[in-house]
């Protein structure tokens, strides 16, 4: 029997048709899938997980369980998409399968959950703050050490013990925008709706470094979350809301930039078009948005630096996915870092291989996120780097937590913090040879 209408996962549009179509099965995506390599499965690789989602669009396979796990088990790091001779837009395939299914008959619980927890959380300020002030109050009042000395949430609920295991040492405060010089050129900055919390030395350092580059930097107050999150985890509607609001919020705020430093975040914005095409009152402010959001890194390598100063120290790269195989960024991090005097880069094996991250991935998918990142702490241990730079809050949380497993005192920054801290040495020189 033909299959009817309410049998398909979700609908088929021409425009998905023709992103499937691109695809040619040739394999060459299969060496650059993190989870193919580690599972060795068609079904875990780029292009079968293609055919999987054809078949659910066409209504000859159903969402089973089994079935979505593959869909779900995808870290959406595109590195398919630098490999792929046919230039097959996999992002957008998986984000518009992901959705489809999460909006169709047969939503996975699971799914439905990590879409209400988002739209919950992330864009609103007030629920964040308390939340990130109850996790600073659970780690400086001894009470984070007593559940782990006690194993209690080991045995209760694995989960929310790697997620413990995994949570970074949270600042004291989160970011504040600094006292700035008077300067004419401006951009603004996304501040986004978690790294004001976990990661605050990034923006400052991202303020710093842009006033010495004679940018003074406005945060509009009425721009919120970038919508990655949840437009990875197929809430399309709620991502184009959100999209809406940023491309408001910047466009009041008439800068000739605005500057990301979280490289999923960027990404994003920098599809903003994409996301929006079908609403024509959006459409071509979110094209212009896009046009003007510029990667922190990007920006920055355009610019002179001047004379920094001297950082003696070994640094290795990791390549976060989002900036190097969707906004297709290499050189403006190594550009950056051989630009420092005394710093010496010495490159992973496989730089841009996941480390596992991938936005919520390191919480729904625990397993797979820590085979990833055992195999980049073995690659970052063979260089014998003790500094990770890299360009994604995420990237750093991970990679942190890499280092903590195996007992090691290295350290994971932004390509950005490494570029203030030389330029604040350089300019102390500067003065103390005056």
């Amino acid at each position: 029997m033909a299959p009817t209408e309410h049998q398909h996962a979700f609908q088929t549009t021409p425009a998905l048709a023709e992103d499937i179509a691109r695809c040619v099965h040739c394999g060459f995506c299969l060496p650059a899938c993190p989870t193919y390599l580690q599972l060795g499965t068609e079904t875990d690789s780029p292009r079968g997980r293609i055919a999987l989602i054809d078949a659910l669009a066409s209504g000859r396979a159903q969402p089973t369980p089994p079935l979505l796990e593959h869909l779900d088990l995808c870290l959406q790091c595109r590195a398919c998409e630098t490999a792929c001779p046919s230039g097959v837009a996999f992002g957008r395939i998986m984000e518009t399968a992901r959705a489809g299914v999460l909006a169709g008959p047969r939503r996975p619980t699971g799914w439905r959950v990590r879409a209400a927890v988002l739209r919950a959380l992330l864009p609103h300020r007030r629920r964040l703050q308390a939340l990130f002030a109850a996790g600073r109050l659970y780690q400086r009042s001894g009470l984070q050490r007593l559940v782990r000395g006690s194993g209690m949430l080991r045995r209760a609920a694995p989960a929310l013990a790697s997620a413990d295991a995994s949570l970074p040492v949270l600042p004291r405060s989160g970011f504040a925008l600094p006292a700035q010089p008077v300067l004419t050129a401006t951009v603004a900055l996304l501040t986004g709706c978690v790294m004001p919390h976990l990661y605050p030395r990034t923006h400052e350092a991202t303020v710093r470094v842009l006033n010495r580059l004679g940018y003074r930097v406005v945060i509009p107050a009425e721009q919120t979350c970038c919508g990655a999150l949840s437009m990875h985890a197929g809430d399309r509607s709620f991502a184009q809301e959100l999209a809406r609001r940023n491309i408001a919020a910047f466009e009041a705020a008439g800068v000739q930039a605005v500057i990301v430093d979280a490289a999923g975040c960027g990404s994003t914005m920098k599809e903003y078009g994409e996301l929006l095409d079908d609403d024509p009152a959006y459409r071509e402010r979110a094209v212009r948005l896009a046009a003007r959001t510029k990667d922190v890194l990007e920006f920055v390598a355009e610019h002179d630096l001047g004379a920094p100063g001297e950082l003696r120290r070994v640094v290795t790269y990791q390549d976060s996915c989002h900036l190097v195989h969707a906004q297709k960024l290499t050189q403006a991090p190594r550009a950056i870092l051989r630009a420092i005097p005394g710093l010496e880069l010495r490159e992973l094996s496989a730089p841009d291989r996941c480390c596992g991250s991938a936005g919520i991935y390191s919480f729904v998918q625990g397993a797979m996120s820590q085979r990833l990142l055992s195999e980049k702490m073995d690659d970052v241990c063979a260089t014998g780097a003790l500094t990770v730079a890299t360009a994604n809050p995420g990237c750093v949380t991970q990679l942190e937590w890499g280092f903590r497993q195996r007992g090691m005192r290295g350290d994971v920054v932004h390509v950005i913090e490494l570029l203030d801290e030389a330029m604040r040495v350089g300019a102390g020189a500067a003065v103390g040879s005056g």
